[in-house]
Formats: C-alpha cells, structure tokens, sequence
C-alpha cells in the first residue's frame, strides 16, 4: 500500500540506508521504472517510489517481494521528504516537457546539495541546460544514460552518467552496484563518470545510433540470405554460429532466437510481422548532431533512412508494380556465401563504430568535455543494446594510445577490415546487381574506398562552389591556408585574405 505519511530525512543513511533517511526515490513506474526499482531493491537499497498514478504505485508496491525496501508515496512532497540527504532521486519518465514538469514539481522541496538524476533518453542539449538552470538553485542535475531495456534495468544496465561532478562521490556505489559487469572476472562496473553537463546522454545518444546501425547491418543479411532461399531455421543457425566467433553480441544472438520462433501453428513468427520499422528519435539525433560536427556518420543515416522508408508500406507496394528492376536470374550471384555475408557484417559494424568514436571524439573537443573514449567503449561491453566482444578490443585500443587518431588505424581493426572488406563488396556488388536494398552495406563501402583515397574528386565540387559563389579553393602548389579565386570567365587566380563557406 502507499505510506501517505511524510517523513523528515535530514540524516544521510549509513551503508544501503541503516539511518532514519531513506537511500534513493524514483519518479515514474513504467516497466522500466519498476525493474531499476527491483534492481534497487536486490542490492540492498530501500527506495521510496512515485507515480503519477496512484493506482499503479500502489499495485506495484502490493506485488513487489522486496518487502519495505520498497514504499510507495502519494505524493512528490511525501517521496522527497522519505530521503536522506543529499537526497537522490531518479526519474524515469518520458523525455522532453514532462522531465521538466517533474523536475519544476520536485525543486521546491529540495535543498542546497540534493541530487536530481533523469535516467531517460533526453536529448543531451536538454541536459545541458537542466544542470546549468538547477546549478543556479544549488541543486546538482546528472543526465545518465540507461541502456539495455527492461531486462537491463532489472538485471543490470550499462549506465553513463554526466552532469555536475560534485555529486558523483554521493551516487557512484549505488550506480555502479546495479550496473551490468564486464571484464576477465565479470566484476568491473558498466557505469563511470562520463564527463560534464550533457555528456552522459550524449554518449547514450550515439550508443543509440549505433544500435540503429547494427540493427539495419543485420536486416541486410537477412534479406540478402532471405533472397537465396534460405529458410528461417538455416538463417537461425547461421547467426547462432556468428554469435560463437568474432560476430559474438546482444543483436546477433537474438536475432538468431527471432529466426528460430514459431507459432503454435508451425509458421515462423518473423514472417508474420509487418516490415515497418519504427524509431523514437535518438538515431535521428545522432546523425543531425554529426552533421553539425562535421562528422560522416554515414551508416547510422542510412539507417535511419531506411526505417522511413520501410514505413510507406502502401506506396512500396504500388512501386512493386510499377518500377522494373533487374532481370538478373537466378536473383542473387550464386557464389556469394555465408562467409562472405558473415565479412561484410563485420566490416560494416567496424566501420559503423569508428565512425561512432570519431563523432565522440570531434564532440569532446567541440563541447570541452574530455571524454575517455576507451572508457566509453568499456561501459558498453555488457549490459547494453550494443553490447559486443570487440568493444574489449576498441578498449584496448583507446587505452593503448589515447590519442588515437582513428579507430581504423589501430593495428589490430585495420587488419580485421583488411581481411573482411572483399566479402562486404562481393556483398554490395550481388546485392545492386540483383536490385536488393543494402544501404548500410553501401554506405560502410563507400566510406571506406573514400576514406582511403588519398585524392579524391572534391577538387571539382570546390571549383564549382568558386564559380558560382566565389567560395575560394586552396590549391595544391601553395601552403595550405592559403585561399584563391577564379575569375572562371576570364583567365587567372587570384589571391584572396579568405574564404566563404556555402
């Protein structure tokens, strides 16, 4: 049932709260909410929970068999007073306007030094400006990224944490106990202090976009097998014999138990879903935020991309009717084989990744934030969506030479792209040849032929963009930095003190 009463907690609780203080509340009982809160619970801290529904409170706490770790309160004011302080309270409801309602419903019962935590997918510029605006109130904000879903939250998420350093010390244990734990021995915390004001969401945003990247790379193997003839059952097992080498993760090893679902009647559930993929705006996000970087985060767009137009489901259809495509036969080359799929899925997750990091890393620097890019790619080796065995391998990377240029050029990835970059285009070339839609596979291609031509084409985008707008150019016999222009119409450069951008 709910505590309707109030209680005062102005004395901090000793170990997982021993003292009259409650350790930590959470605002909002979704399916998320509820599992974090159990996770709380099983590690020993009592948690004082809120929901704007009573009802559902009051049926969580009636079921839940952690006995009084867990109290629910009737109201915002009830729930703060629970806590000992520094009060810790998480929200965990719907990114956007209703994270500042909640947090406006919460400050006026805080004091100087209590600790706010959005656990949900907000946009890091949001973030951004909570901590600054509650900073101003003395109350210290952390935006932490959660990832793994409700299995994740129960059981143990990778968590990133970001915001006002002052209050890490205060909810450090806590967060890193109910994290998910990786390394030799499985006892080393997915959860550390990514860096300042939105940082721990940014990360957590270019997780996500991430994961739609790996999500679209593995649908492409499925239609490009789906298009051999390969039954569901081969196409379970093939991703479960990936799943025991390099392609070892989270995605792969569920999509093999996807594959391998049936109905009651014998028919492969998979084939019963609509091929309309939804999206909740954090890939989005990432690639906007690239672009504003100046990052080519190519393959996370193409995915994007490609989840929009798999929902015009009517109009794909009407453009099967109408719109010819190759008469090829049989429809895919017939030497193209697992191995070569099993390559191209790994190129293009590796280039995918890099070109993650390299977004991290122009942010770092835009931003200030100092982020451990090594220690990033270690908060996301259990726990999380992406969760794979090579971000040891990218870890170790980082930790090797911090000031990495490039993830493709550590010695170890550039060897593993080298032996996996003919079966990606082998891949590419069956795919276009047969009229089958690969834009991750394409785009990572792409990237990579344009990331390792030393000279390339743009020299004729420049000259045109000086044209017709005077954008000068620099020019390979002089110094860089050096900018000129083209009278295009007459004859000669000229130099000019700088240039325009179009």
């Amino acid at each position: 049932m709910t505590d309707a009463t109030s209680t005062s907690a102005n004395t901090p609780s000793s170990g997982n709260g021993e003292a009259s203080g409650r350790d930590v509340g959470l605002v909002g009982l979704a399916v998320m909410g509820q599992n974090l809160v159990l996770n709380l619970a099983e590690h020993g801290y009592r948690v004082s929970v809120y929901n704007r529904t009573t009802e559902t409170t009051d049926e969580f706490v009636d079921r839940q068999p952690f006995g009084d770790h867990i109290v629910g309160y009737e109201t915002i004011e009830q729930m703060v007073a629970s806590l000992s302080r520094p009060r810790r309270i998480i929200l965990l409801v719907k990114a956007g306007v209703v994270v500042d309602k909640v947090i406006e419903s919460i400050v006026p019962f805080l004091d100087d030094g209590d600790i706010v935590i959005d656990g949900g997918n907000s946009l890091y510029t949001d973030s951004t400006r909570r901590q600054t605006a509650l900073a101003d109130q003395n109350i210290h904000f952390i935006g932490a990224g959660v990832s793994g879903g409700e299995e994740g939250a129960r059981n143990g998420p990778s968590i990133m944490p970001g915001g006002a350093s002052e209050a890490w010390p205060h909810v450090k244990e806590m967060l890193q106990a109910i994290s998910a734990k990786a390394g030799p021995a499985e006892d080393e915390p997915c959860c550390d202090w990514v860096g300042p004001e939105g940082a721990g969401h940014y990360v957590k945003m270019i997780h996500n976009g991430i994961e739609y990247g790996d999500m679209q790379v593995l649908a492409e193997a499925y239609a490009i097998m789906s298009a051999q003839g390969r039954a569901n059952g081969e196409m379970a097992a093939t991703f479960a014999q990936w799943n025991d080498g390099r392609l070892k993760s989270y995605l792969v090893e569920i999509t093999s138990e996807i594959l391998a679902h049936t109905e009651e009647s014998g028919q492969s559930t998979i084939d019963l879903i609509l091929d309309a993929a939804g999206q909740k705006g954090t890939g989005k996000w990432t690639v906007i935020s690239a672009m504003e970087l100046g990052q080519p985060m190519m393959l996370v767009a193409e995915a994007v991309g490609a989840r929009m137009v798999s929902s015009f489901v009517e109009t794909r259809a009407r453009a099967a009717e109408v719109l010819p495509g190759p008469d090829a036969s049989p429809a895919l080359d017939a030497s193209l084989t697992l191995d070569d799929i099993g390559d191209a899925i790994y190129a293009a997750k590796l280039i995918s990744y890099a070109q993650g990091f390299m977004t991290l890393d122009a942010a770092s620097e835009e931003f200030g934030w100092s982020l451990d890019l090594g220690s990033i790619a270690k908060l996301w080796r259990a726990g999380c969506i992406i969760r794979a065995v090579f971000l040891d391998d990218i870890a170790r990377a980082y930790a090797e030479k911090p000031d990495l240029e490039n993830l493709l050029f550590d010695p170890f990835f550039a060897d593993a792209l080298s032996s996996a970059i003919a079966g990606l285009r082998k891949t590419v070339v069956a795919a276009a040849a047969a009229g089958l839609a690969v834009p991750a596979y394409a785009s990572a291609l792409t990237f990579y032929d344009g990331f390792r031509t030393a000279r390339g084409s743009a020299n004729l985008i420049q000259a045109q963009r000086d044209y017709f707008g005077a954008h000068t150019y620099e020019r390979l016999d002089k110094p860089r930095g050096e900018w000129f222009h083209t009278d295009w119409v007459g004859s000669g450069a000229a130099a000019v003190s700088g240039s325009y951008s179009a």
